[in-house]
């Protein structure tokens, strides 16, 4: 089964294993200018919650993983609560997604990328006919 064996596992218990989470990644994703952030600019957790609206799960909770990722020193946080990505963040944000082809290709085994394509345009226009937004 490629690079795992068994049962490959999930991205997050993937992810656990190299010592984040979903969630943190993300958060340094959205704070980095050199990923998600247009500017790099610190934002407030309401606002990142906002941005990760989409593909952020009920059960995770920012403000924890923030706090998590204050106290390793990968984000700080200024007099006015935003949160800004350090260089020792933006050095673990590239660190962490160094792992992430290992993670894809365990998930994609043995689906071709053209039947990857038409399954998930198949998805989003199912979630559009049924009134959803498919982002």
């Amino acid at each position: 089964m490629g690079l795992f064996r068994g049962r490959p596992p999930r991205p997050r218990e993937r992810q656990a294993e190299k010592g984040y989470t979903q969630p943190q990644f993300w958060l340094l994703r959205n704070l980095s200018a050199a990923d998600i952030s247009p500017d790099g600019a610190g934002m407030p957790l309401p606002e990142l919650q906002r941005a990760m609206a989409s593909y952020i799960r009920p059960g995770d909770d920012l403000a924890v993983e923030a706090e998590a990722l204050v106290r390793k020193g990968w984000l700080r946080r200024d007099a006015d609560h935003r949160l800004w990505i350090t260089e020792e963040g933006e050095q673990a944000r590239l660190d962490l997604k160094r792992n992430a082809p290992a993670i894809r290709a365990a998930l994609h085994e043995g689906i071709p990328d053209a039947d990857y394509v038409t399954t998930v345009k198949v998805l989003r226009q199912l979630v559009r006919n049924a009134g959803g937004t498919a982002a």
